[in-house]
């Protein structure tokens, strides 16, 4: 995102990440069994609620609404449970990153969606963290690229 963008790019950039992640818990998903199984159900009905949203508010506003891939490309294979959970923590991370990015160019209701869809991930990556024995299972700047 340019420094120049406005909110609807902004909105438009947060889309797409939530495009992606609803794919790849479809491939998450299939690795995990019980209550891991449900949470990944859980983040992708969460992800699909907040891509509904933003379609809606960017198309009533006469903005362009970012179109979805047909597929997108894992980092890495994902084969175990193992994997699975390490894209789901990586997935909200780079899903917090797009909503981080969002901040600056909102405001008023918009800065407050976003905040809350960054806690939202951020909040769900650490219990993906907590899930894979990963430690430590917070990060001090949810969103922020290392």
């Amino acid at each position: 995102m340019s420094p120049t963008s406005g909110p609807a790019q902004a909105l438009g950039d947060a889309l797409a990440a939530e495009y992606a992640a609803i794919w790849a818990y479809g491939v998450i998903g299939v690795h995990l069994t019980e209550a891991a199984r449900s949470a990944a159900r859980a983040a992708e009905a969460a992800h699909r609620s907040r891509r509904d949203a933003l379609i809606l508010q960017l198309s009533s506003g006469g903005g362009q609404v970012p179109a979805d891939r047909a597929g997108y490309a894992l980092p890495y294979p994902v084969t175990d449970r193992a994997s699975a959970l390490k894209l789901a923590v990586e997935i909200e991370e780079r899903t917090a990153g797009h909503w981080r990015a969002a901040l600056p160019h909102t405001t008023g209701a918009d800065r407050n969606k976003a905040l809350a869809a960054l806690t939202d991930c951020a909040l769900r990556a650490t219990r993906w963290r907590r899930t894979a024995g990963v430690t430590p299972v917070t990060v001090p700047f949810p969103g922020r690229q290392a």
